[in-house]
């Protein structure tokens, strides 16, 4: 950290003060700077009371100390907080709160322990201070903390309750922070946002709606935490629609927030009608230009195979980023318009100038594969290390080899994966798998099979019914038998599909097999 010099003032300002040295002149003086829009000002009544010999009181001590802190000159901070004649609860609150929002983090962690061994004692809002600082710096001391707190008989207020509820649940320990949840005697609504966040990222969207249903004072920001973590899932999707008609009925306005979480649970519902009305609903709010909410549409519309609705959202869009020309790049490759999807991409980076990320390669490789450009597809690939610097992930890998193998090139193909710089994984296998069952090459399935098996055992049913299949094909019912008595044994078993369906009453799920 850079320590920034005293900066120089009027000393007509100072000259009353130095005469007098009194307490009462030099606290107004400081807390009139701490108040001011320039702190750095009045760390030059510092420089004057250290070259009058004048000895600060603990309350002064206290000012400089702010002063300090918002000056964003934590080395000086801590060097008066070091010769303070008595340091106080108040001295170190300050001084770890610096810590915590200035840095270095651990400084502050290093602080509380000394003051749990000094005359002094921790309260409620130290504690509270030191759980968001582990929280920001990606710290897990929630434990730690509860315990110190019941070993120092801190009277835990609802500040203390939220960090502590929040702390344990951005650790991804939901069981801890219910145990304190239901401590609170009045549990705030904040509290329940962390909860309902907490249970939809564990996947538990019952306790989720536990906490939501026993949440009286609800405000738009813990409807918002519902609709998001239903949108999540294709399970669950229809549930946020629900909840996002519920909440207009009791008069909150949807939020930016609230607008993105439900186009993508429009987007893994296929819900195109609702997506409209959603839209509709945009188009009378700020929001609608925004850059996050047009790339939402884009892959909305996208994914419900409306490529033409998809690209007006885009061609009105005042401002666009890489997310935006990705999703349009993404949604014409998806929908069998690869050229289309190229042309973006090209134009994206020719005459835009927007830097592709992996996404955006993703969906330029997945165009060629549908449009079965090879040598086009190669040449993106190689232009990701050669122009761009950026290392293509297992994903890329994967595309190349379905590219390769959709192309008939199956033995280039399966060099291209022995050349790999690391260990394939089960997308690439799986990817090689699925061309051998489609150009009938029963050998090389064997071994990109045997070689998924061993990366991915049981997670992969699909891989089984592929090779099965593929036997199947060749004629091979002897080892369709073994295979699918190996299956047997192993506990593998093909899962059903389920879609959603719109229908007179609305969105309806359907398994494979399910008639109307």
């Amino acid at each position: 950290m850079k320590h920034a010099k005293l900066s120089t003032v009027d000393n007509t300002l100072l000259r009353p003060i130095v005469n007098s040295s009194t307490d009462l002149s030099l606290s107004s003086s400081l807390q009139n700077y701490i108040n001011s829009a320039h702190p750095t000002h009045g760390q030059k009544i510092h420089t004057h009371i250290l070259k009058t010999g004048f000895v600060p009181n603990v309350n002064i001590s206290i000012k400089l100390l702010i002063l300090y802190i918002k000056s964003c000159n934590l080395f000086y901070a801590r060097k008066v907080f070091d010769k303070m004649p008595k340091r106080t609860l108040s001295a170190y609150n300050y001084m770890i709160s610096g810590y915590i929002k200035h840095g270095p983090t651990e400084k502050s962690f290093d602080l509380v322990r000394e003051l749990c061994l000094s005359n002094e004692k921790p309260d409620a809002y130290t504690f509270s201070m030191i759980l968001k600082g582990s929280t920001n710096a990606k710290f897990c001391i929630a434990r730690e903390v509860q315990a110190q707190i019941v070993k120092s008989d801190v009277r835990a207020d609802d500040v203390l309750y939220t960090a502590l509820v929040d702390s344990y649940v951005k650790s991804q320990r939901v069981e801890y922070a219910r145990r304190v949840f239901d401590l609170m005697l009045e549990r705030n609504v904040i509290c329940a946002t962390s909860m309902i966040t907490g249970y939809m990222n564990q996947g538990l969207p019952k306790d989720a709606e536990e906490v939501f249903g026993k949440t009286f004072e609800k405000d738009v920001i813990v409807y918002n935490a519902m609709i998001e973590g239903y949108s999540k899932s294709i399970e669950t999707a229809k549930k946020a629609i629900q909840i996002y008609i519920d909440m207009q009925r009791v008069d909150f306005k949807p939020t930016i927030s609230t607008f993105a979480s439900i186009i993508g649970a429009c987007s893994l519902l296929s819900a195109f009608e609702v997506g409209q009305q959603v839209q509709g609903q945009l188009i009378k709010t700020v929001f609608f230009m925004d850059v996050k909410i047009g790339s939402a549409l884009i892959d909305m519309y996208s994914k419900c195979g409306r490529t033409d609705d998809a690209r007006q959202v885009f061609d009105k869009m005042p401002h666009r980023n890489v997310f935006s020309w990705t999703s349009m790049i993404d949604g014409y490759g998806k929908n069998g318009c690869p050229n289309e999807s190229l042309t973006l991409f090209t134009k994206m980076i020719t005459e835009r100038h927007i830097l592709p990320n992996y996404v955006t390669f993703l969906g330029a490789l997945s165009a060629c594969t549908h449009a079965g450009l090879v040598t086009k597809g190669k040449e993106i690939f190689k232009s990701m290390c050669r122009d761009f610097s950026m290392r293509p992930q297992m994903e890329h890998y994967a595309c190349m080899v379905d590219l390769l193998g959709r192309a008939g090139n199956l033995n280039e193909a399966f060099e291209f994966v022995m050349k790999m710089p690391e260990k394939p994984n089960s997308d690439v296998w799986a990817a090689l798998l699925s061309s051998c069952r489609l150009h009938g090459d029963v050998e090389l399935a064997k071994v990109a099979a045997s070689e998924l098996f061993k990366v991915s055992e049981d997670s992969r049913p699909g891989a089984y019914v592929a090779l099965s299949n593929t036997l199947a094909d060749a004629g091979r019912w002897d080892s369709v038998s073994r295979l699918r008595e190996l299956m047997k044994v192993r506990g593998i078993c093909k899962g059903t599909g389920l879609t959603w369906i719109g229908t007179d009453a609305g969105l309806e799920a359907f398994h494979s097999g399910q008639s109307f």
